[in-house]
């Protein structure tokens, strides 16, 4: 196979392939690594990259498998890891200049799971400052002049591109769902806790939560497989057996699934062919989803959802607070904001969290998924800014599973995602239901431009 074929194959079809000995892990690293020399001048998606490092690894992969031994269920797949996740290899600089050449002692607990599951790291990639608001280098791979989201940009475009089939990103606000969404494939953030953050960048316990990029549900579901499950390190992880996630997106739904449309109280905010085009989409869907206004309190959930990050990370990050003439005013901002929060506040934003959280429980017991937009719209020109990541936060406060599928296409032809949104603890059911829904358009012939009514 040529390494443009490598590259364009997804991460269940290179594992087979792999399995097989149709395809060594040199043979898949190199065409990352050649996808890599031509992209990134454009894209811009790696912190880090050591070719040396990759191939080495590689390498070992292959005489492991020539040695015997069971393999892995990541073997010889390539992935790329946000720089916020510590490396004991490669430095983790947390897209800050405060950073610059630090060198973890040891692996995130995640990425020590990568490697056993036989995984390649191709490199770190791009992250905003401290995981914030302020733009990393990274570019849009559908369009340079557009951002491509953040704050797991490189993640994103790294997948976008064809440079790696899956990566690595955390989501405090918006940062899987919305940049999955710009860059036009698939996002997913799990149920908060399920996949553990020690050696993470920490900024606000209750929000932090990792999630995965990849160009299929099946494909993204195959990473977080490898990566879920109890860690002492983190309180928040649950000691329970993980849920076997691949198998269950890949089966069928009992009955054909029905969605509640929200369209949240950021509506306002959604562009006109977004609107469009989800009118368009629940009517394609017809019985199957019900309009869905949510109950007068989610109206102050960004309050609640302020307070909690900006406090959070005011604790979290004093090291660099102390240390600001290094920082953005944008994160000093936020610090400064996250310093004046009262107990009285923060404690309010915990039980409104909770409040949200059993109204949202009690909603989707009646309701496979909610379908909601993945971002307002297209990504925006200009590369000062992430997007807007109000379609997002709401479903990281309350910590349920949200994945977005690039379903539509907006007005310059750019990709625009349709957020699905599960159950807590309901992710296998989730991304079935995403998998239910991106074949079940298939079959009807409802492509991107028919469903945003554009000429196809």
């Amino acid at each position: 196979m040529s390494a443009t074929d490598i590259v364009s194959l997804g991460a269940a079809a290179l594992r087979e392939k792999l399995a097989r000995g149709d395809l060594t892990a040199v043979d898949v690293a190199a065409a990352c690594l050649q996808r890599i020399k031509t992209e990134e001048p454009r894209v811009q998606a790696w912190a880090f990259s050591d070719r040396d490092l990759v191939m080495r690894q590689a390498e070992a992969a292959d005489q492991r498998r020539l040695a015997g031994p069971p393999l892995g269920p990541l073997h010889g797949l390539p992935v790329g890891v946000k720089d916020i996740i510590d490396t004991a290899d490669m430095p983790t600089e947390n897209g800050t200049i405060i950073d610059a050449g630090r060198r973890p002692s040891e692996d995130a607990t995640i990425v020590a799971r990568l490697r056993a599951a036989g995984a390649i790291i191709m490199g770190k990639s791009v992250t905003t400052e401290l995981a914030n608001y302020w733009p990393g280098k990274t570019r849009n791979p559908h369009d340079a002049e557009r951002t491509p989201g953040g704050s797991s940009s490189g993640s994103a475009a790294a997948v976008a591109a064809g440079m790696v089939p899956l990566a690595i990103g955390t989501q405090t606000f918006g940062s899987v769902i919305r940049p999955a969404s710009f860059c036009g494939i698939v996002g997913f953030k799990p149920t908060h806790g399920l996949i553990p953050r020690t050696g993470v960048l920490k900024l606000s316990a209750p929000l932090d939560t990792i999630g995965v990029f990849a160009n299929s549900v099946h494909d993204a579901a195959l990473l977080v497989d490898a990566l879920a499950g109890h860690d002492a390190g983190d309180p928040d992880t649950r000691v329970a057996a993980p849920p076997r996630l691949s198998d269950i997106a890949e089966s069928d739904p009992p009955v054909a699934p029905r969605f509640a449309f929200v369209k949240t109280p950021a509506w306002d905010e959604a562009e006109t062919a977004t609107k469009d085009g989800f009118a368009e989409l629940v009517e394609v869907l017809s019985e199957r989803c019900s309009e869905v206004t949510l109950s007068d309190p989610f109206a102050d959930w960004t309050t609640a959802h302020r307070i909690l990050m900006q406090a959070e990370m005011a604790r979290n990050l004093e090291a660099y607070y102390r240390r600001k003439e290094g920082l953005s005013e944008q994160i000093t901002g936020a610090l400064d904001s996250g310093m004046a929060v009262s107990a009285t506040d923060y404690l309010a934003a915990l039980a409104c969290r909770d409040a949200l959280s059993r109204e949202l429980d009690r909603l989707l017991g009646r309701y496979d998924a909610i379908i909601t937009p993945a971002a307002a719209g297209e990504a925006p020109e200009g590369l000062g800014s992430t997007g807007n990541p109000i379609f997002n936060g709401l479903w990281t406060l309350c910590g349920v599973p949200a994945v977005t599928l690039p379903l539509l296409t907006g007005p310059n032809g750019l990709p625009v995602g349709v957020q699905l949104v599960g159950r807590r603890g309901e992710d296998g059911r989730l991304l079935r239901t995403a998998r239910w829904l991106s074949e079940a358009l298939r079959q009807a012939g409802q492509d991107a431009s028919v469903v945003l009514g554009e000429k196809p």
